[in-house]
């Protein structure tokens, strides 16, 4: 529209938005022209009035007016009376700060409304001017008096249905309503269902009587293609739609429906979906980016040859259009069988069939096309196309009001003399040759126009039937200067070439054939080849009349020996089979009990070779332990904060306590009985560890308090907090805990970020066992049976074949890396869960975090390998970031390097109750023995920019964390790196930010910082003391886990002098209480 300066589309009433363009109903954009020689835009032309005037509802879908700088009037139009603001449809108008010429609005216009200048383009208003009384519906002025009916759209003149300006739903004669007359009523005096003497289909928004020709009826409505497993059938003239039985005929999905909705042209990307079609629902369309291919789309050129496709074609539900040709093809002669082309939906509401530019077409060559039911024909600017002129297109068309628009070029048909063949008759024809014939001159044999048939000579011999030339039978006797048939069928011969049963000429007469009534008929042919019935006696034929025609066989006895002596021998040989199998059933049962009966077996009878688990699953009794807080809740349960008392021993013990739903399904009880039974196998600092379960209604699982919560949040909250040294620990520790399970052979199935919790800043334990799989010593993989999955955690074997192995884990291992190195970013983000296998396929990874070097993100790379024997193990992840982890700085990139979070109140907020006291560490109290993971670490300094190590100045490399080397005796010897052996129990400062899915914030409202002296040794709060001499601010210690002692470690009436030092608490183990190793932390 950039050249029209006015859209006089004055008779508009109603959109209706059954078709929307990006939810807008009504769009206006960019129409215009303009000059930009001078710098500034200079309009030359474009839109300037569009007269909608009488538009006043649009039912469905948005309003959009954009980048039209001429276009004068929008901004006066009061859009929500057209638009139902109801239904939060959009109403998008910008205007550019173009100085418009605009003529102003009548002065009788309503609110200075109008589209365009004069009394006749004032805007309607059927909705903002109505009374209270009308609700959502539409008036005709402010009275109540003046609301039109509920099925009213667009106006009305009155408050009856009969009054509407336009339907909302239905028209039925001119009365507004929700829907058409049924098909069938039901009779309450009867009580059955009767046809409805006035019903109606619907069509479109209108109900009529009878469905339009060409249209398919179907459940009371006029539909253009049957629904899902029905088929299109006719009956009594009339297209029904039929339920199929068994498999449909195929019928393909054309253009604009079905899968090809969105699709505008047949292309090389949906033209296999065309092969071996009879039947196509919807539009076949050629256009120039068919054969040429579309760069925006990236769909490559079709290959002509893949037109062939079409040859099975008989009929198109829609149009054909054709506004390009191979230039290699001067016809159409791949639709040669095509017979009907219906046009349920036309090309701009017009036309069914559309040739146009097709420069190389000389004929159509549609011989078989036999009807057009709706729509036009044009064909235009076909430079060679010849043959259409002559023809008489009212032969094919079921309206009188179908015409042909074309214009041949006259010249090039005569100078070439491409007319019709002379046995075609005046109707036309669709190319050369007398198989192009619209109907022949004379005969047609086989869609071949002939002069004569072969009534009395020539081969084969046919017959005459409604001007087609038809073969006679094989039965019937050919002769020369006689005719041979006077029809098809075998009863319509002259005379019979071998014999005659009854008025059929056959090839021999029946023998042994079955009537009607079952019976066998045996019949001879006499001396006129007449076949006459045999003798009723005759029970194996015969060859002449009476009995002493009857023929005679000895094979009755023969064959009944040969068929009691097949049976007999068939039967010796199944007893001696199930004899056999009987036997072998119980000597097998004598071995068996003569094994078990045995004192000592000398070896077992199934050895597996696998070791016995011998974990140990503690059976708790609910009064063992309390319930102090909820922490969260799921679809299968609540988990609790309490503690854990052992019976008979004076110790509390912080725990979680996850508690089933006492409605849960019993699938829900084994999945958690068999989450239970691989946590209580597993035994690793790394590793999250089961205490106990109890049995009781709802069943309870006790496992190990992680006061920090999951490490996905703790990066989120701490992200500018959180140094490289850490980061690269907590991936030691993950797959450490991951290798310890591979060796286990354990598959997780589930690792991420949020199921890796934190036992405190330095200690990291990996949870959630949901998914875990425990695979036998002969085991390599599990293929799983669906279920929900982490998708974007998964690897691509996993998402395609449900197959887990170790290997699995690694590449869900690297991306909980990228988790953490990203600060807690969602893998994928933005693409749908359905769309990762493709996006993986395509060869497309998570990008390297902005702090990782490339020597990190290779090793992510490497984990997110297509073959998963090309993955690391998680001993080489070990190695490689154990190898980083001594000089972090060098490997990831973080601007300030700042302290990682520590608050010293953090364990008594979470644990402070007043029945939490005297509490004790789960695993302290069940390994008393065992060497557990120091609970601190060197928090994350600078000093200039270099570590800080004891007290030495800066260095650029430390001390090997493993001291004698990853071997696998000590692949665990360690548990942080950057620091010496002596620095595994410093002190270090715990989170100053809270976790919010782990605590309370409002107890966080108050904080202390104690400074002690030599003249002031009694602490006045609950603080851990330092045991150095330096006089400077209390360091707190990060890896307390039992809070309580706080408040209880220092004695109320004596203490121990140290001289001028600090004063300890009467404390038995000092390491755990962060004491000891507080003596050597760095002055800051």
């Amino acid at each position: 529209m950039n050249d029209v300066a006015t859209v006089p589309l004055v008779n508009l009433r109603l959109i209706r938005g059954q078709n929307l363009y990006d939810k807008f109903a009504l769009l206006v954009m960019s129409n215009y022209h303009s000059n930009n020689i001078t710098g500034a835009p200079r309009y030359t032309s474009g839109l300037r009035q569009l007269q909608l005037s009488r538009l006043t509802e649009i039912l469905n879908g948005g309003v959009k007016v954009t980048n039209n700088p001429l276009l004068c009037n929008m901004e006066k139009i009061q859009w929500w009376d057209i638009v139902d603001k109801a239904k939060n449809f959009s109403v998008l108008l910008k205007f550019d700060d173009y100085k418009r010429d605009c003529e102003r609005c009548d002065p009788r216009c309503v609110n200075d409304s109008c589209w365009a200048a004069g009394p006749d383009h004032c805007q309607k208003f059927t909705k903002l001017v109505c009374a209270e009384q009308c609700g959502p519906g539409r008036c005709s002025g402010p009275k109540p008096l003046d609301c039109c009916n509920q099925h009213c759209a667009a106006g009305c003149t009155g408050p009856l249905a009969t009054d509407c300006l336009a339907c909302k739903n239905f028209n039925d004669d001119g009365i507004c309503k929700d829907s058409c007359p049924p098909l069938n009523l039901y009779n309450h005096k009867s009580q059955q269902v009767v046809e409805n003497p006035n019903a109606k289909y619907s069509f479109g928004a209108t109900c009529v009587k009878a469905c339009p020709h060409n249209y398919v009826v179907t459940e009371g409505s006029c539909v253009r293609a049957c629904s899902p497993n029905t088929y299109e059938v006719e009956e009594n003239g009339v297209q029904r739609c039929k339920r199929c039985e068994g498999p449909c005929p195929k019928a393909c999905d054309g253009v604009g429906v079905g899968r090809l909705t969105n699709t505008i042209a047949v292309n090389s990307s949906n033209i296999e979906s065309f092969r071996n079609c009879t039947k196509i629902n919807g539009d076949i369309v050629f256009l120039k980016s068919s054969f040429s291919g579309d760069q925006h789309y990236n769909i490559p050129p079709m290959d002509p040859k893949k037109l062939e496709y079409f040859r099975t074609v008989k009929e198109i539900t829609g149009h054909l259009l054709i506004q390009t040709w191979p230039e290699n093809m001067t016809s159409l002669s791949v639709f040669e069988n095509l017979e009907i082309i219906r046009g349920r939906s036309l090309f701009v509401n017009k036309y069914s069939f559309v040739v146009v530019g097709a420069d190389n077409l000389h004929w159509l060559g549609l011989r078989s096309l036999k009807e057009l039911s709706a729509g036009n024909v044009r064909l235009k600017d076909n430079k060679l196309l010849c043959y259409s002129k002559a023809m008489n297109w009212s032969y094919l068309f079921r309206d009188k009001t179908q015409i042909v628009d074309q214009t041949p070029p006259v010249d090039v048909c005569e100078g070439q003399n491409q007319t019709c063949d002379q046995q075609c008759s005046s109707k036309g024809c669709w190319g050369p040759g007398a198989n192009m014939c619209l109907s022949c001159q004379y005969f047609n044999r086989k869609q071949h126009c002939v002069e004569r048939c072969n009534l009395l000579q020539g081969e084969p011999r046919e017959v005459e039937v409604e001007g087609s030339c038809v073969e006679c039978h094989p039965e019937c006797l050919v002769k020369t200067g006689t005719q041979t048939c006077h029809g098809p069928g075998p009863d319509q011969c002259s005379q019979c070439a071998h014999f005659k049963d009854g008025s059929h000429c056959v090839r021999m007469c029946p023998h042994g054939v079955l009537d009607d009534e079952s019976m066998l008929i045996w019949k001879y042919a006499d001396q006129n080849g007449q076949c006459q019935l045999c003798h009723q006696n005759c029970s194996q034929g015969c060859s002449g009349p009476g009995l002493s025609g009857c023929s005679r066989t000895t094979t009755h006895s023969s064959l009944a020996v040969g068929v009691v002596s097949g049976l007999l021998v068939a039967v010796i040989v199944l007893l001696f089979v199930l004899v056999y199998v009987r036997r072998q059933r119980i000597k097998r049962k004598r071995t068996l009990r003569r094994l078990l009966q045995e004192k000592e077996l000398v070896e077992p009878l199934t050895p597996s070779g696998q070791a016995p688990n011998q974990a140990l699953l503690r059976i708790l009794k609910e009064t063992e332990f309390k319930k102090v807080r909820v922490l969260g809740s799921g679809a299968f349960g609540t988990v609790f904060k309490g503690l854990w008392v052992p019976e008979g021993e004076n110790v509390r013990i912080p725990v979680a306590i996850k508690v089933l739903r006492e409605a849960t399904s019993p699938k829900a009880n084994q999945e958690v009985l068999d989450e239970a039974y691989v946590m209580a196998s597993v035994d690793h600092p790394h590793v999250c560890r089961l205490l106990g379960i109890c049995l009781t209604s709802s069943v309870q699982l006790v496992t190990q308090l992680m006061p920090y919560g999951c490490l996905l949040d703790y990066v989120r909250q701490h992200k500018d907090r959180i140094c490289a040294q850490w980061l690269l620990n907590w991936c030691v520790q993950i797959a450490k805990g991951m290798n310890y399970l591979e060796e286990r052979h354990l598959v997780h199935r589930d690792l991420a970020a949020r199921n890796v919790l934190l036992k405190n800043p330095n200690h990291i334990k990996i949870t959630d066992f949901g998914l875990a799989k425990l695979l036998t010593a002969d085991e390599k993989e599990y293929h799983a049976d669906g279920g929900k999955v982490p998708i974007k955690w998964m690897a691509l074997e996993s998402i395609l074949q449900w197959t887990y192995t170790h290997q699995s884990d690694v590449w869900s291992y690297g991306v909980t890396v990228w988790e953490l190195m990203t600060f807690g970013s969602k893998p994928y983000d933005g693409i749908a869960a359905s769309e990762i296998a493709t996006v993986l396929e395509r060869g497309e990874r998570l990008p390297q975090p902005p702090i990782c070097t490339i020597d990190v993100y290779m090793i992510m790379v490497k984990c997110w390998m297509i073959d998963p024997s090309s993955r690391p193990k998680f001993k080489e992840l070990i190695m490689e970031f154990s190898q980083m982890a001594r000089d972090p700085s060098r490997y990831l990139v973080i601007r300030g390097d700042l302290p990682s979070p520590s608050d010293s109140r953090f364990f008594s907020r979470l644990l402070s109750s007043d029945d939490m006291e005297e509490i004790a560490d789960a695993d302290e109290y069940l390994l008393p023995n065992k060497r557990l993971i120091p609970p601190d670490s060197h928090p994350c300094g600078a000093t200039n920019g270099h570590l800080v190590r004891e007290n030495s100045g800066a260095l650029r490399y430390i001390t090997d964390p493993t001291q004698s080397g990853l071997d696998k005796d000590d692949i665990f010897g360690h548990e942080y790196m950057n620091q010496s052996v002596s620095e595994t129990s410093r002190s270090s400062r715990l989170s100053e930010v809270l976790n919010p899915n782990y605590e309370d914030l409002s107890l966080a409202s108050s904080t202390a910082s104690l400074h002690l002296s030599p003249e002031n040794l009694e602490p006045s709060g609950p603080q851990y003391l330092n045991t150095t001499k330096v006089q400077r601010p209390l360091q707190a210690s990060d890896s307390l886990e039992n809070p309580d002692y706080q408040a209880a470690f220092l004695s109320p009436t004596g203490t121990a002098s140290l001289g001028n030092s600090l004063f300890l608490p009467a404390a038995e183990n000092l390491e755990y209480l962060g004491l000891s190793a507080a003596q050597c932390a760095p002055v800051r």
